[in-house]
């Protein structure tokens, strides 16, 4: 089986029923998460019952995409202390921010640290890690194998990077915040769902999956948007939908979960 799962798909708070970014990806047996926001860890855990991971990988230190980390930690930590070390891929801030919610604690117990930016081999997946323009560092991830690729923003702004990264991925996950007013900033940090598909189509992707929504949103509008620029199929990111890789059909199945 290799496929996408989508855990959370909202940006900053979680809208009723749903959650904050975070993404599963099974390939084979092998089990990566990207992200790992807001109420996260309770869908990882609906969707992987045992709550077993190889790899986890953080865009950010935003508490949106990071903050059920520390779930996870606990779990691993006062729960299956047998457990070898858990490998985390993050940039620079994300273990300080976990680390405030439980200074008690060496996070190095569980998680064994590979920094980002950067490349790796990780299970099945080339790994690679380019900067992104946000607020605070953001590392774009791109994860290949066997000849498919998947891309993912985390949050950013606008830049030519976006091309490298999303470069004939099979899905490019991009996030299309569409807050009121962004566009007019001076400076970049979050993208709307019409960028988000110039850039989709700039890199050649095959499949665009819209995150990351402003809570309250129209994202059947944000669909629309980004097809006016992107001619490939495009998605809005739902709780519990799942994306196939590397199939001659790319079907895609589920739908949002109850809340």
């Amino acid at each position: 089986m290799r496929r996408v799962t989508v855990l959370g798909s909202s940006g900053a708070f979680p809208e009723p029923g749903r959650a904050c970014s975070g993404f599963a990806v099974d390939w084979d047996g092998y089990r990566l998460v990207l992200d790992l926001g807001y109420a996260t860890l309770p869908r990882l855990l609906g969707h992987w019952p045992d709550g077993a991971v190889d790899a986890v990988v953080i865009t950010h230190e935003h508490p949106d995409h990071c903050v059920d980390l520390h779930g996870l930690f606990r779990m691993r930590f006062y729960g299956s202390s047998a457990e070898p070390r858990l490998a985390l891929y993050c940039p620079p801030g994300v273990l300080d921010r976990i680390s405030a919610l439980e200074p008690d604690v060496d996070l190095h117990a569980v998680f064994d640290l590979h920094p980002l930016p950067g490349t790796y081999r990780v299970g099945p997946f080339d790994l690679t890690g380019l900067s992104l323009p946000h607020h605070v560092p953001n590392t774009g991830i791109r994860i290949e194998a066997d000849g498919t690729a998947v891309a993912y923003s985390g949050d950013t702004g606008p830049t030519p990077v976006l091309a490298e990264l999303g470069r004939d991925a099979d899905l490019f996950i991009v996030e299309a915040t569409d807050r009121d007013g962004e566009t007019d900033r001076p400076t970049r940090h979050l993208m709307t769902s019409t960028e988000a598909g110039q850039w989709a189509r700039r890199a050649g992707a095959r499949r665009l999956l819209l995150t990351h929504f402003w809570p309250g949103n129209d994202r059947a509008a944000a669909v629309a948007a980004a097809q006016l620029e992107f001619d490939g199929p495009v998605l809005a990111a739902e709780e519990g939908l799942t994306v196939m890789l590397g199939t001659p059909d790319r079907t895609t199945t589920g739908s949002r979960e109850p809340g």
